[in-house]
């Protein structure tokens, strides 16, 4: 199978190499900008891709929704397999591509744009066929991982563990999307497709950890808690799919607070199978570009999509998920929220725990707090 690759960047350079070493492939040839062809192999122009009928396969790493749209339909209907790890696309425009592919008799597979190397989107894809999934989700992204690991293991500070993250490489220099859920929320969003046909677009709702402080970690800790942030999805009764992310608190002993570093925890819960964890790296060249060739071999092998047959855009019900929730915010504020215990207060501060309401309740509570200015923390906390 002769392969051709969009982008060139830390991914993509990988997939090139394995490709290069992995039995049975071919290395095709490589989109890049204009004015970077600086090698035989590659290319600035989609057209020398789409063209090339001994290109069986488009690999596509570049990141974004546009131009990888325009190219990932170009390559479709040009009678190409499409290979992906690129959430944001898969997210946007899923539904769209999929079917595109069906029309067109060629494969759709991008396991690698949810958790990296960890087989999470591939497995539920298998036992979606032969049992009823009840929850998906876990620890999706490894930046906020490390930066939780090392504040609460190293007593860093919210900026200390930043700046390391992304000395490290596992945070962008805008590292917004990682620190505000939305990262996690389009993997969620990809898990709840491939686990029940409904690729939410409306009514998600993420909040991430750029409002935590050393200070919240200290009084968390104190009381037996680690904080991982957690993408949750879930289907109801009605068919309707819950899907959020949000800081979750657990007692000690949980096996996500064992997911230290930049590792990704994926879990799902299946009728029969009850719980399945999957641990190991999120992202990074050769885990991301192993979920690549992963998904080539299975194109091979006769798998042509990930999605089941009717898939759909949809919404996302968050009103029926609920927690009791610990929330650190303003003295004068503590009024706004339904609360039944208060933990800690000083002449500013206030940290309690609400009483059990739902997620799209709180999160709703509190984007209305800081629209009046008021800075909060809140973290689901989870039944033992």
């Amino acid at each position: 199978m002769k392969v051709a690759v969009l982008g060139y960047g830390t991914v993509g350079v990988g997939v090139y190499e394995m490709l290069q070493a992995a039995e049975g492939f071919e290395a095709g040839p490589v989109l890049v900008r204009p004015g970077k062809e600086d090698k035989p192999f590659k290319v600035s122009s989609i057209d020398a891709i789409t063209g090339d009928k001994s290109v069986d396969a488009v690999a596509e790493v570049m990141g974004g929704v546009e131009p990888a749209f325009t190219y990932a339909l170009a390559s479709i209907r040009a009678g190409k397999h499409f290979v992906t790890s690129n959430k944001a696309l898969v997210a946007a425009k899923g539904v769209e591509l999929f079917k595109a592919a069906r029309e067109a008799g060629v494969a759709f597979l991008f396991s690698a744009a949810c958790g990296g190397g960890v087989p999470f989107l591939h497995n539920l894809a298998r036992a979606r066929e032969t049992d009823s999934l009840l929850s998906v989700g876990g620890i999706l992204n490894g930046t906020t991982n490390y930066m939780l690991d090392r504040m609460q293991g190293e007593g860093m500070d919210y900026a200390e563990a930043l700046k390391e993250a992304q000395k490290l490489g596992y945070a962008e220099a805008d590292p917004t999307a990682d620190v505000t859920g939305l990262d996690a929320l389009r993997k969620i969003m990809l898990a709840c497709a491939v686990a029940w046909g409904t690729l939410p677009q409306e009514g998600l709702l993420n909040e991430g950890i750029d409002s935590l402080t050393a200070a919240d970690v200290e009084d968390f800790l104190s009381r037996g808690w680690t904080c991982r942030l957690i993408a949750g999805g879930s289907l109801a009764d009605d068919d309707s799919v819950a899907a959020y992310v949000e800081p979750v608190l657990l007692s000690r002993g949980e096996a996500e607070c064992a997911v230290l570093r930049n590792n990704n925890l994926a879990r799902y819960v299946g009728q029969n199978s009850g719980l399945i964890a999957m641990i190991g790296q999120g992202a990074g060249r050769y885990p991301t570009a192993s979920a690549v060739l992963r998904d080539l071999s299975g194109i091979r092998q006769g798998e042509c999509a990930m999605f089941p047959p009717k898939v759909s855009n949809g919404a996302a019900n968050n009103s029926r998920e609920s927690h009791v929730y610990y929330v650190r915010l303003p003295k004068e504020a503590a009024g706004s929220l339904p609360l039944q215990e208060v933990l800690a207060e000083d002449d500013d501060l206030v940290r309690a725990l609400t009483e059990k309401i739902s997620v799209k309740q709180m999160h709703e509570a509190v984007a209305a707090l800081r629209t009046e200015g008021n800075s909060v923390f809140f973290a689901a906390v989870r039944e033992a």
